[in-house]
């Protein structure tokens, strides 16, 4: 299989897809088990959802799922949130903290789904925003995500809608974090957090250097905002989703109109 594929464009925009991906290579699809075999903590449709909303955004898209190898998660395992349940780099556990596994990666089956998986799926994103930056001396990455708005082991109660990362500012310019969070709690509706239970992932965190020009966002939607149901068969509501896409395109073009004023040096 195709690990990783990317639509180029010339807009300073880089939009991440690392949990869209459904694809199981067949010798690991027989370690897992029935909950592993469910693929149910995919971020389903979200590549639909952000399609052509901006034109000339760049896409890479993980084409693996996220039990393959997680390409959100540092490729050396250490936890994004220490002290809190969360998944690993080859996660055992779906977000229920459930086993998915009859048979458990061993370290060597690891090693090997970084090499094959996740070190490619970050290649291309590097030598994009490179490229990006290269072009318009600044760039935008807006890592795309979306998860259930209720999983008790992960977190309490119910998500809001728009759930906003940056690593409580670290990884963007002040105004881009702003601009995001201005349009989505101006949105009808919809309810939003800034650095909630969801701070930006690894790849927020690892290309986010505001400094050099490369500025990070990460975007978690609660799945309600776009599904019929946050369950098997995982189907998009086409009103809910038409009104979400408003929103989003709202925001991708606002960004990228403002990159030219973040400064930055070709």
């Amino acid at each position: 299989m195709t690990p990783v594929t990317v639509t180029r464009g010339d807009a300073p925009i880089v939009l991440g897809l690392p949990h869209a991906g459904t694809e199981v290579p067949p010798e690991i699809a027989q370690a897992l088990n029935e909950t592993g075999k469910a693929l149910a903590d995919t971020d389903w449709h979200v590549d639909a959802l952000y399609s052509g909303l901006l034109p000339q955004a760049t896409v890479v898209r993980a084409e693996f799922h996220r039990y393959v190898i997680d390409a959100n998660r540092d490729p050396e395992g250490h936890s994004l949130y220490p002290g809190q349940n969360t998944t690993t780099l080859v996660p055992l556990t779906d977000f229920d903290g459930q086993g998915i596994w009859t048979t458990l990666p061993t370290d060597a089956d690891v090693a090997d789904r970084r090499a094959a998986f996740h070190t490619p799926y970050h290649a291309a994103l590097t030598s994009e925003i490179a490229r990006l930056r290269q072009k318009h001396g600044a760039v935008i990455l807006f890592d795309c995500h979306s998860i259930r708005s209720r999983i008790p082991f992960l977190f309490d109660g119910m998500l809001p809608d728009f759930n906003i990362g940056t690593d409580n500012g670290k990884t963007c310019a002040p105004q881009i974090a702003q601009t995001v969070q201005d349009i989505c709690a101006a949105a009808p509706g919809y309810s939003t957090v800034v650095n909630g239970r969801f701070k930006g992932g690894w790849t927020t965190r690892h290309y986010g250097r505001p400094a050099e020009g490369v500025h990070a966002i990460q975007m978690e939607l609660a799945q309600s905002t776009y599904l019929t149901d946050e369950a098997a068969p995982w189907t998009v509501d086409p009103a809910k989703a038409a009104r979400l896409r408003h929103h989003l395109t709202h925001i991708l073009t606002t960004l990228a109109a403002l990159v030219p004023t973040l400064g930055g040096s070709r």
